[in-house]
């Protein structure tokens, strides 16, 4: 007769309540919201300084990063957090996409309750007849000025202004950071696997692979610019070693399965064969065998790489 015994069942971990302030000036001191947020059950509180009207804020970034599923990430007011709805929107959806939870002290906004998640959904709907509402003025303001004969767009950049010259750059990099900042985790994780083991190109190369439209000389500029940020780290663009091909063709394999670890060995094989990559022994059709080599050579080492999917 089989036996009723039931394994017992662990008891799920508890929530980590992690608290995030922010202050505008390096002279001002988040003391109070320090206080306030482990009042609220916080053991960690990571600080920034940083003006709320951008989105470079490395503290926050690696905050993002590194937290896990079912924690909850707790500031003391929105405007601590984000500049604007739409950015709140944003890291409210990179939060949820890691399985954690957001909750503001003095607003009505807590992403594990209901309430909070329907607080949000109507602040979403605020953010989009925001926007609609300014397209609207923009259209309504410049049909205005036609109508007086005026020409739109910036007066100052007609005429060259320096000053408004230096406006508009600034604004175009505030841009490009935010681009940078808000795509970065869809391919700083791959550059990080890489690099400086692996050369530009063979980087571009993976990641154009898995999708993307990188040129080296982009990818270069991009990572350069997010370690200026202090947001990558700044051994990210070390000069790349020369290495022997074998031990060369074993990281980039490594690279390719932690990439994507639902690749089979022949699925790595294909997509070396169209980097055009030869095999160690010079040859262009890549065999399973081979990659394996490769891969278990990769362990040996102590690389941690995921085993590839089974055959199907």
């Amino acid at each position: 007769m089989a036996s009723s015994r039931t394994q017992p069942i662990s008891p799920p971990l508890p929530r980590r309540l992690i608290g995030y302030a922010r202050v505008s000036t390096e002279d001002q001191l988040n003391d109070a919201q320090v206080d306030e947020l482990k009042a609220s059950g916080c053991r960690v509180v990571h600080q920034e300084h940083g003006s709320g009207a951008s989105r470079s804020r490395p503290v926050l970034a690696k905050l993002m990063r590194e937290i896990a599923a079912g924690d909850v990430l707790i500031v003391v007011r929105l405007d601590r957090l984000a500049r604007s709805v739409s950015h709140l929107l944003e890291v409210i959806e990179q939060l949820e996409a890691r399985g954690a939870h957001f909750r503001s002290l003095r607003d009505p906004i807590d992403t594990s309750t209901p309430q909070g998640v329907f607080s949000l959904q109507v602040l979403g709907a605020v953010a989009q007849l925001e926007r609609a509402l300014i397209a609207e003025r923009t259209k309504a303001g410049m049909k205005a000025a036609k109508a007086r004969g005026r020409l739109a767009g910036n007066p100052g950049l007609r005429e060259r202004r320096p000053e408004a010259v230096r406006a508009i750059s600034a604004a175009r990099q505030r841009a490009y950071i935010d681009d940078l900042i808000s795509s970065a985790q869809t391919w700083l994780p791959t550059v990080r696997r890489l690099r400086p083991q692996h050369s530009w190109d063979d980087v571009v190369r993976v990641l154009n692979r898995k999708g993307h439209d990188w040129t080296i000389e982009r990818l270069r500029r991009a990572v350069h610019r997010l370690v200026r940020e202090r947001i990558a780290e700044p051994a990210l663009i070390k000069r790349a070693r020369r290495r022997p091909p074998e031990d060369r063709l074993m990281t980039l394999v490594a690279g390719i399965a932690l990439a994507d670890p639902d690749l089979t060995l022949l699925e790595i094989g294909a997509q070396l064969e169209r980097m055009h990559e030869r095999t160690p022994r010079g040859g262009r059709q890549w065999q399973a065998s081979s990659v394996k080599a490769l891969l278990d050579r990769a362990r040996r080492l102590g690389l941690v790489v995921p085993d590839p999917a089974p055959r199907s």
